[in-house]
């Protein structure tokens, strides 16, 4: 049919025609829309199961699925890490001390905290992993029929590690990636498998290919790190960690135990009425997507430094005892210190060490508060539950100085029972409350806070 012919139609015929021809394209675009539509539903259905998976309780106990988790865009750090200071953590509060898990819901942006103190941590961490060896880094065999081995778990972590910096540290932080579809489980957001990271200011790289993955995780950051994973029994067992700065502990001693037993070993007060059956759901339960924080405290008492240019190097290279509280617990590879800990006596304590710490002066440059930052959250690909474990330590000297501080330290201090004070050996520090009194009268006296003020922006 010729235009001569269609116009020979009629007006009226012709918009039909078109009218048809409108309709037909769009019908056509529509079949394709809803075929895009019930794609990216079926996609987002299968998350969604997944994820639902994730925080059912109905999966076998010590079986898990693997998880397909978005996550979070990571906010760029915008400052100068050489210059920032740690964050001034002050997680006490005025009266009754309570028990509880203390959990917080965690920014995806603060998983790790790293700060100018970084590179005197990365010091200290590599001269542990030289010296110590397969002490400080352990990952516990399958134990068949009961937990299976965190060795996936910790090739995940590192791997998560190393995505996580390198977007909220870009400055610090580079990665090399593998082509997509390469060897590897793939990184985040659809891109290839980190190969390399480097630490910018120091020149180091790590293969994440090569090297043995907890190592790499360990120098990467400013924390220790555990990984439970879940048993045949439900319980969730420590079976992997990069344990460098723990203080008061040894991994050799807890590698390998259910969570409940490395409690009740390590004499947490009040654990079995306050903090077993919430801290069993919480872990049973605890999803891909809602990772947490909690913050707590204790007090260390440190040897003041040595003039000797002589001394011993680990005096020199941490003088604060932040690796292994070597003026109250002595000998780090004593035989029987996980005795004498469990026993929760000094009797045994050798001679000459007791000897050496109850003749140092006890005062405010010597006793320090020694808190911790801790997140857990689980992976989604094997399911492991992870903690980081951050210290900071401040001279109580320090922290009578700040506004309101020392009144609050001294009432919460106040505010133990008896079993955490005999947990946290208050005998040992227990003349500090004496100077924090007057520190506190003394803000009195000169207008800094008032006798009414009860501030405490917990955790700081």
């Amino acid at each position: 049919m010729s235009l001569k012919d269609l116009a020979g139609i009629g007006p009226l015929l012709l918009c039909a025609l078109f009218a048809l021809i409108i309709l037909a394209i769009r019908k056509v675009r529509s079949t394709r829309a809803s075929f895009a539509d019930r794609a990216r539903c079926d996609k987002e259905g299968k998350r969604e199961a997944a994820m639902a998976r994730a925080q059912t309780q109905e999966r076998e106990p010590g079986v898990w699925h693997p998880v397909e988790f978005d996550y979070p865009a990571i906010e760029p750090f915008e400052g100068d890490i050489m210059t920032l200071k740690p964050i001034p953590y002050r997680p006490f509060r005025w009266g009754e001390y309570h028990v509880t898990m203390g959990i917080r819901s965690m920014n995806w942006n603060e998983w790790t905290e790293i700060d100018k103190t970084f590179f005197d941590y990365h010091k200290v961490v590599k001269h542990r992993l030289q010296i110590r060896g397969d002490r400080a880094v352990i990952v516990n065999p399958a134990q068949p029929g009961i937990v299976g081995s965190a060795h996936a778990a910790a090739r995940e972590l590192v791997h998560e590690l190393a995505e996580y910096l390198s977007r909220r540290y870009p400055d610090l932080y580079r990665v090399v990636r593998k082509e997509k579809g390469e060897k590897g489980e793939g990184g985040w957001y659809g891109e290839g498998p980190i190969k390399t990271i480097t630490i910018e200011p120091l020149d180091q790289t790590y293969d994440l290919d090569e090297m043995e993955p907890l190592k790499v995780a360990s120098l990467l950051i400013q924390e220790d790190l555990a990984i439970m994973i879940e048993g045949t029994d439900g319980r969730y067992y420590l079976q992997a960690g990069a344990i460098c700065i723990a203080g008061s502990w040894r991994l050799q001693d807890k590698i390998g135990m259910p969570l409940e037993e490395i409690h009740v070993t390590g004499h947490v007060p009040q654990y079995q009425s306050k903090l077993h059956l919430s801290m069993s759901r919480f872990f049973r339960r605890l999803p891909v997507d809602k990772p947490v924080v909690r913050n707590n405290y204790g007090f260390q008492l440190v040897r003041p430094p040595t003039a000797d240019p002589n001394a011993d190097p680990i005096e020199a290279l941490d003088p604060t005892e932040l690796s292994w509280c070597r003026t109250v617990h002595g000998d780090e590879d004593r035989m029987d210190f996980e005795r004498i800990a469990a026993a929760n006596i000094t009797t045994l304590v050798d001679e000459k060490e007791e000897q050496k710490r109850t003749q140092m002066p006890v005062n405010p440059k010597t006793v320090y508060l020694r808190s911790e930052r801790q997140t857990l959250r689980r992976l989604p690909r094997t399911g492991a539950i992870v903690f980081t474990i951050r210290v900071y330590q401040t001279p109580v000297e320090q922290l009578a100085a700040e506004p309101g501080v020392p009144g609050r330290l001294a009432s919460a201090v106040r505010g133990w029972s008896d079993d955490v004070a005999e947990y946290k050996s208050l005998h040992v520090y227990k003349d500090i409350l004496q100077y924090l009194d007057e520190k506190h009268s003394e803000q009195l006296l000169d207008g800094v806070i008032t006798e009414d003020e009860r501030l405490s922006p917990y955790p700081f």
